[in-house]
């Protein structure tokens, strides 16, 4: 007798479903595609036990005549393609006949089904793969199947199944996604006696999103059309307040897909902006034509391979870097607070200040008087803003702000503003235009920040800015930091940063890991400014650092360079290393909090953040602004 024997119907049937049912919310996922399939506009999905005692899912499609009814719980049975051909080009999410028979073969399945036109509709009962049943009976128009006690014939597959809770969320988790594609299907999900999902049919994708996860004003709407891809979806942007992760939905051609492709340009484009490790909220739809990929890949249809693999990362990573660099600062909602007991103050006397502007170092130079020798006001408003404020002290900062902000600051990047915005501001670093940096910097192109007059500081650490939109809060060093971060990375696209050679070199001890780490990547660190070599088992001996930063900082951005390439992968990418050293360089060589700053300074960073591409968030994924709206504020004081 040979070794090698034919397989039992049965027992094939068993192998197939550990193929295509791993657990109840896999069985949802075939049903509902299978509904929308056959034209359904609402669906009712109902389980128990986290779908372990029962799944039933309820369409109003287009229903099955009897003789294929019988048929659709055969293997290999499908109305979706009929030749070869049709592989090539795939328009529906189910195709290979398999999930009706997988199904049955390890559950007590019911088929109940009635064709539209039809008087009387068709009942299929199936006990672990043997039809038990086909009778006539009266039903809607549509299609119900109930799978009861799933794997109750393998008893080895049950016990691997999880809690119902951690079921039911699974099951919750894929109709969500499958209810965020086709948004003109109506949705209803019940536990037990319990309804957690419940979607009339929407008409935009907006409008699904709010069903499913509520206002949503924190996401970037995403759109693009290139290369034969066309993308839409909503982002989460760069300084959002929110968790670092999130879900990611990826739809191609309506498909929910795990793509390692996407997944890898989602990563790559908000890492341009910050090294932050996050895994962002994602609702991505790519539509492209049928035939430019491959979904006959993989058991469940989860995967995909692409014809044009490189162009597609290339696409959806242009799109996101776009989408992100228009990202704008969070905003901030006042509370009115209870009014306190009045407190008793000194009045003030009338006119004692009235109709003159004093020495201040928030205005401009050009601007201040004379010490004690009061200048009349002038009434002048500030660009786009009421002209009857009704008290003229109020629009006193400075005049000129509105005409005139700053001229030797934001086109003077030399001494004037580097001597005190850290000796940064900036060296130069190869002295890029500022107006088009951002424009080079990873493709993205600056967000659009109006312009910002600045009025002062909140404890020499934030800027306090107006402009059209409303009140500006920005923290000087982030900002700065951000600056400079891309100022840097800028200028190692066409070489290496000016260094400064050290007289005396700085000897350095450090842990025998980081000792290694700053070893590993000493050519990196040359391309910064940086020369070192080792000077025994645990020190390095440094002969030039960069220009941009002071002496007593350099040490401690070595110091904070060997932690971060400590933790770096040895086999990451060089463009990783770079990253990640000019972000700690730029980070040491920003102004500081509590570093007092000037009009002309602080306006240089304003105008320089504008430049940037990604103004929203320093390279280590801190936010750089709050905002505060003008619609806030008057609603807060009543006026609308």
């Amino acid at each position: 007798m040979g070794k090698i024997n034919r397989l039992p119907p049965d027992l094939a049937n068993q192998i197939a479903a550990g193929e295509v049912v791993e657990r109840p919310a896999s069985v949802v996922k075939e049903l509902v595609e299978n509904a929308i399939d056959a034209g359904a506009r609402r669906l009712t999905i109902h389980v128990e036990l986290g779908g372990k005692k029962q799944v039933r899912v309820e369409d109003n499609g287009e229903g099955m005549a009897p003789d294929d009814a019988r048929l659709a719980i055969e293997r290999h049975a499908t109305s979706k393609i009929r030749r070869a051909e049709d592989l090539a080009a795939i328009l529906t999410l189910g195709f290979r006949g398999e999930a009706l028979p997988s199904i049955a073969s390890v559950s007590h399945f019911v088929l109940r089904t009635r064709a539209r036109g039809h008087q009387s509709g068709t009942e299929i009962r199936v006990n672990g793969g043997a039809i038990a049943a086909v009778v006539e009976v009266g039903a809607a128009e549509g299609t119900v199947i109930e799978v009861s006690d799933l794997f109750y014939n393998l008893p080895a597959r049950r016990k691997f199944l999880k809690a119902d809770g951690a079921e039911s969320a699974q099951v919750s988790r894929i109709v969500t996604q499958l209810a965020l594609a086709y948004p003109e299907v109506g949705f209803t999900l019940t536990s037990a006696a319990r309804t957690v999902l419940q979607c009339p049919p929407a008409v935009t994708l907006r409008d699904r999103l709010y069903q499913l996860y509520g206002e949503r004003s924190d996401l970037l709407e995403l759109r693009k059309d290139a290369g034969g891809l066309k993308l839409t979806g909503f982002v989460a942007a760069l300084a959002g307040q929110g968790p670092t992760r999130g879900p990611q939905n990826v739809f191609i051609n309506r498909r929910i897909v795990k793509d390692r492709t996407i997944a890898h340009a989602i990563i790559d484009s908000y890492s341009q902006a910050s090294i932050k490790e996050r895994s962002p909220e994602v609702h991505l739809f790519i539509e492209m034509p049928p035939d430019a990929l491959d979904v006959n890949v993989h058991p469940t249809k989860a995967e995909v391979r692409f014809r044009e693999q490189s162009m597609v990362h290339e696409v959806v990573r242009r799109a996101f870097m776009e989408t992100l660099g228009r990202s704008g600062a969070p905003q901030l909602q006042l509370r009115p607070e209870h009014a306190a007991a009045p407190q008793p103050h000194t009045a003030a006397l009338p006119g004692v200040l009235a109709g003159g502007t004093y020495p201040n170092r928030w205005m401009p130079v050009d601007s201040q008087p004379q010490q004690g020798v009061p200048r009349p006001h002038q009434s002048a408003p500030l660009k786009g803003g009421p002209t009857d404020v009704g008290h003229p002290a109020s629009t006193n900062v400075g005049p000129s702000a509105s005409t005139d902000v700053g001229p030797s600051a934001s086109t003077d990047v030399g001494p004037s503003a580097s001597t005190d915005v850290g000796s940064s501001a900036s060296t130069d670093v190869g002295h890029p235009s500022s107006t088009d940096v951002g424009h080079r910097f990873s493709g993205a192109a600056p967000a659009e920040i109006k312009p910002m007059i600045p009025l002062g500081q909140f404890r020499d650490t934030f800027i306090i800015a107006v402009d059209e939109e409303g009140i500006a809060i920005v923290d000087q060093h982030v900002a700065h930091e951000r600056v400079l971060f891309e100022r840097v990375m800028e200028r190692l696209t066409t070489g290496a940063l000016e260094s400064q050679r050290l007289l005396i070199p700085m000897v350095l001890d450090f842990a025998p890991a980081a000792h290694q780490a700053l070893l590993n990547r000493a050519a990196e660190l040359e391309r910064l400014g940086f020369e070192l070599e080792a000077f025994g088992a645990a020190t390095i001996k440094i002969t030039a650092v960069p220009a941009l930063l002071k002496s007593e900082d350099s040490t401690r951005a070595l110091l904070a360079l060997a932690q971060d390439l400590e933790g770096l992968d040895r086999g990451a990418q060089v463009q990783d290393a770079l990253q990640r050293i000019a972000a700690t360089t730029a980070c040491h060589a920003a102004v500081k909090a509590n570093d007092p700053l000037t009009y002309e300074k602080m306006t240089h960073i304003l105008e320089e953040l504008r430049a940037t591409s990604y103004s929203t968030v320093c390279p280590h994924g801190r936010p750089v602004m709050l905002r505060l709206t003008r619609r806030e504020i008057e609603k807060n004081f009543d006026r609308i």
